[in-house]
């Protein structure tokens, strides 16, 4: 059995109320129903939790007397939209929910992607326009 101290009561405090926040209704959310069509909310729940504390005795008191412990617990929460689940009829479709990168460099890195994309596909373009001028060239000549 675990001896009780009051950094456990204040850490096992702070985790009842962690857990009574964090139940399937906020990650998975109520379903929204409206002409034939089931939205279900998706999110993220992201947290941290930190404790500390500390006994200490001074010249007059020892430290099993009371009042002589310090200490404290904080925790922090967070929950982001990811995703709608979208019903109708029998297709389900998950619509994600995509937010603006909040930095320049996060929508540089974003957009790199397709920025290759279209240099790749305008090369290719080109080296196909370069092959087909090459073969009327050599099909004029065989003439």
């Amino acid at each position: 059995m675990e001896k009780s101290s009051p950094i456990n009561e204040l850490i096992n405090t702070t985790m009842q109320n962690i857990r009574a926040a964090a139940d399937a209704d906020a990650i998975i959310g109520t379903p929204i129903q409206a002409d034939g069509v089931t939205l279900i909310p998706v999110s993220k729940l992201s947290f941290g939790v930190a404790g500390g504390g500390s006994e200490f005795s001074t010249k007059k008191q020892t430290a099993s007397d009371p009042n002589q412990f310090g200490g404290g617990t904080g925790a922090s929460a967070k929950l982001e939209p990811v995703a709608f689940l979208v019903i109708r009829g029998g297709d389900v479709k998950m619509l994600p929910v995509n937010p603006f990168p909040p930095t320049t460099i996060d929508r540089v890195i974003d957009t790199v992607p397709e920025v290759v994309d279209k240099v790749t596909d305008f090369i290719d373009q080109q080296q196909l326009k370069k092959e087909q001028k090459a073969q009327k060239a050599a099909s004029d000549y065989a003439e």
